[in-house]
């Protein structure tokens, strides 16, 4: 085993890099380090998988980081007024928590909560495995087999998986109203929508960059630039494996009253339904999603992580489609 802080010493001294992030669908380590010495990510994985060691004092210290960073996200705006809408969208479904957890939740969480989660996701049978890079495919298999090939795969997902309800649509529209201690008016709209992968996956992709892909972007030309109605428009397509959401972000602009915004922002919508995307506006769209996605893989690292989020999530040619 790894002693704490050993990880990242030896990171450092082998001139490289790590670190981890958790999605709503799946958990991700990662390393970066030079060709002639990546084999040490493999020593590392493998042990943190077959051996964590959890110490009750770290657990107790980590879980008050955490619940820090909770804490600093209920005093956004943004982030608080997008958690209630998320929870009332995808309903009784994990989805409608926040990835990082609950305050109360978490405080009651012990390190045995911890040992057991680990026990039961965190096995070969539950992985997947990316290496990208300059190496020899052949020899990078042996070393993999090495190190993993006997651990326990551990029992399957369909297995310990615990019940999650269903996704359902909304029985209708719902508001939320929030206030905040400033005079700012924000909106943020919501609609259900697919899973990732899906042929509308990729319509929403454009529908996202049409209306707000840069200052070009319909939505921010004609009411933050144009009319004057808004400061800030955005807009995000956010599938996921078993449902996802189409959401929608506004600042009014100082003096503009929020209903006024939502109207003219629906305006917008019903008239995209309606005429469509000129031919014009799909070729610029595709030419900026063409550029974001060559700019989003321009390290071995945003190659490894992309094809690995769609390894798990979907199926991993999808990476590689287009």
């Amino acid at each position: 085993g790894f002693a704490k802080g050993e990880v990242d010493r030896m990171t450092a001294r082998l001139g490289g890099s790590n670190n981890a992030f958790t999605t709503a669908d799946h958990t991700a380590y990662w390393f970066e380090f030079a060709s002639d010495r990546w084999e040490q990510a493999l020593a590392i994985e493998s042990d943190r998988m077959a051996n964590l060691t959890l110490d009750g004092k770290e657990f107790s210290s980590e879980r008050e980081v955490v619940l820090e960073e909770l804490s600093m996200g209920e005093d956004d705006p943004w982030r608080s007024l997008s958690r209630r809408v998320q929870r009332v969208l995808f309903q009784r479904h994990p989805y409608g928590e926040p990835v990082v957890g609950r305050a109360d939740r978490l405080r009651r969480m012990t390190v045995e909560d911890m040992a057991a989660w680990h026990r039961r996701y965190y096995h070969p049978g539950n992985a997947t495995l990316l290496i990208c890079g300059d190496f020899s495919s052949p020899r990078a298999l042996r070393l993999v087999r090495r190190h993993f090939g006997s651990i326990p795969a551990g029992a399957p997902m369909a297995e310990v998986e615990p019940y999650r309800p269903p996704l359902g649509e909304p029985a209708g529209p719902q508001r939320l109203e929030l206030r905040w201690d400033d005079p700012n008016a924000r909106l943020c709209l919501a609609w259900p929508t697919v899973k990732a992968g899906e042929d509308a996956d990729w319509v929403l992709d454009v529908i996202t960059t049409v209306l707000t892909g840069g200052r070009l972007g319909r939505l921010y030309r004609k009411l933050v630039l144009n009319e004057g109605l808004a400061t800030t428009i955005s807009t995000s397509n956010d599938t996921r494996v078993e449902g996802g959401a189409f959401w929608l972000f506004a600042e009014a602009a100082p003096g503009v009253e929020p209903e006024r915004l939502e109207r003219a922002l629906r305006a917008e919508l019903v008239l995209l339904a309606r005429e469509g995307v000129s031919a014009a506006d799909l070729k610029v769209a595709r030419r900026i999603l063409a550029a974001s996605e060559a700019y989003s893989r321009e390290t071995v690292t945003d190659l490894a992580e992309d094809i690995g989020e769609w390894a798990v999530d979907v199926v991993w040619r999808l990476a590689l489609a287009g």
